[in-house]
């Protein structure tokens, strides 16, 4: 019960507060993997309380992990910090509205976040790694993607080192001693999960200015710098394409940076980190810098209520990959993306019953599947194919506009369409998103040469009933014609008229439909 309590008021008191910014002050060092910091956190209390609980990894048996010190700031009565969670006492009672300030000292080995290694050439590296909630194993915040607030990253490591983070840079000092300050601000407010810094050998390019005022920039490896650059610059092509189509770039610099992430692209805030592998002379990366680019549009501006709703993360940026392929490479090329991602989506829905949106799932590394990624892109096309283009593009960027800068989940997604559209979409979204699985389909047919009409029935076998369109072509000697059919019962059947008896029939010929299918003649 004791232990139930602590986790409640954690929980509660963590929730219990907005940060509107963060001060880190970060000292690293080449002889060992200790992290020196000091914290300053300014906080507005959404509620009254004399409690203020952030997330912070204390030091375990391990030697892994934070202890602080004397923690600064007004009304401070003391503190208790226990396993992930760090609680601030107050001597009187804050109320909603109110601020306040509290400097943390602390040092430690970080457990996570922070991975502390060699590159693949050898050479002593820093490079945050905070998604989805592993900020706190080296930094006291709130670690919620729900909370965005902005952040100075003050870092002061061996001269021989390059620093990078978000924001813009607004000092790099030399300290004497082989020790160099770099100072790193960022004013639009972003999450705890796409806070960053790096701290590496790097050689830094240029790679262009967009629309006058954003400078891309390339951070690789000295050792492959000529393909990194080479690369990277790809992104300078890329980045007009989503400000031209769905709203303005939210931050002042963009920088692609090769780095020791476990993931093969991290979309930090305008820092996004890539596998130390993507960089290799040929250009195949333009598809992962396009989706971690959309993704500075999606999840970073424009960001997710809470993990459950990752698809208004991932599956936007995988969709937008594909309409960035569609508008450079053609509609063969987004149609055969579109065939693959199908396949996984199929595939993962055999070893998985839940929906996309899935608000239980608590191991947040879980959520990222088929049913984030590539579900997610298949539904904003179903979408785009139900409604048109032009209503499709126009609710992206209600969307964009509505909640750049904020917080969304599935539901202020879909009141954004039925506002644009003028429909209701509630059992669109209700079996796509909030339903497990997608249609499977046995269909069969035969034609009947007396009455020149064409009997098509089919079954739904999978366990929830899906209401869709049907597209289906009639091949003939003639080519074909294509037929839309509405299906809304676990059972179907259709008449449709034909002069003569077809060659074959294609189901889904546009790709527009997330199903699978077999089809035969009766």
């Amino acid at each position: 019960m004791c232990v139930f309590c602590f986790q409640f008021l954690s929980f509660t008191q963590k929730n219990n507060i907005d940060v509107l910014h963060y001060r880190y002050e970060i000292r690293l060092n080449d002889n060992n993997d200790t992290v020196y910091g000091v914290a300053k956190i300014k906080i507005r209390f959404l509620q009254s309380s004399s409690e203020v609980g952030l997330d912070f990894t204390k030091a375990k048996n391990d030697g892994k992990g934070m202890n602080i010190g004397t923690i600064q700031g007004k009304n401070i009565r003391g503190h208790i910090h226990k396993e992930e969670t760090l609680r601030i006492i107050l001597s009187k009672n804050m109320f909603t509205g109110d601020t306040a300030t509290f400097v943390i000292p602390y040092s430690g080995i970080p457990s996570d976040g922070l991975i502390i290694s060699k590159t693949k050439y050898g050479h002593r590296s820093f490079f945050a790694d905070n998604w989805p909630d592993r900020g706190h194993n080296w930094l006291p915040c709130h670690d919620d993607p729900a909370d965005k607030a902005t952040i100075e990253f003050i870092v002061t490591a061996p001269e021989h080192y390059q620093v990078v983070a978000n924001g813009i840079q607004i000092e790099e000092t030399s300290l004497g001693n082989n020790f160099r300050l770099t100072h790193w601000k960022e004013e639009t407010p972003i999450s705890t999960k796409v806070m960053v810094i790096g701290v590496a050998d790097f050689a830094v390019n240029l790679a262009g200015i967009v629309n006058g005022n954003i400078p891309v920039y390339s951070w690789v490896y000295p050792e492959n710098k000529d393909k990194g650059f080479y690369d990277y610059e790809m992104a300078k092509d890329i980045l007009p394409f989503f400000i031209n189509n769905v709203g303005p770039y939210g931050y002042k610099k963009l920088a692609n940076v090769q780095s020791k992430t476990r993931f093969g692209g991290l979309e930090n805030a305008n820092t996004i980190f890539y596998s130390e592998n993507s960089v290799s002379g040929t250009r195949k990366s333009e598809g992962l810098l396009a989706h971690e680019i959309a993704h500075q549009w999606f999840g970073n501006m424009a960001t997710e209520k809470s993990f459950g709703h990752l698809w208004l993360s991932e599956g936007f940026a995988t969709y937008f990959t594909i309409l960035y392929f569609e508008n450079k490479y053609g509609k063969d090329t987004a149609i055969k993306m579109l065939k693959e991602d199908r396949q996984q989506v199929i595939a993962f829905s055999q070893e998985s019953n839940k929906a996309v949106v899935d608000t239980a799932q608590t191991d947040f590394m879980k959520l990222l599947n088929a049913n984030s990624y590539q579900k997610g892109s298949w539904i904003l096309h179903m979408l785009r194919n139900q409604l048109g283009d032009s209503v499709f593009w126009r609710s992206i960027r209600k969307y964009y506009a509505t909640y750049s800068g904020g917080i969304a989940d599935t539901r202020d997604l879909q009141k954004v369409f039925e506002t644009v559209s003028g429909n209701d979409l509630s059992q669109f979204f209700d079996q796509w998103l909030y339903t497990a699985g997608q249609p499977q389909l046995d269909i069969t047919w035969r034609y009947n040469a007396a009455e020149k009409l064409l009997y098509i029935e089919g079954k739904q076998l999978q366990r929830n009933i899906f209401h869709f369109p049907l597209l289906l072509k009639i091949n003939n000697s003639a080519g074909g014609a294509n037929e839309k059919v509405n299906v809304n019962s676990a059972s179907f059947s259709f008449r449709i008229k034909s002069d003569g008896k077809p060659a074959s029939i294609t189901v889904d010929p546009g790709t527009e439909l997330l199903m699978s299918s077999t089809i035969k003649e009766k």
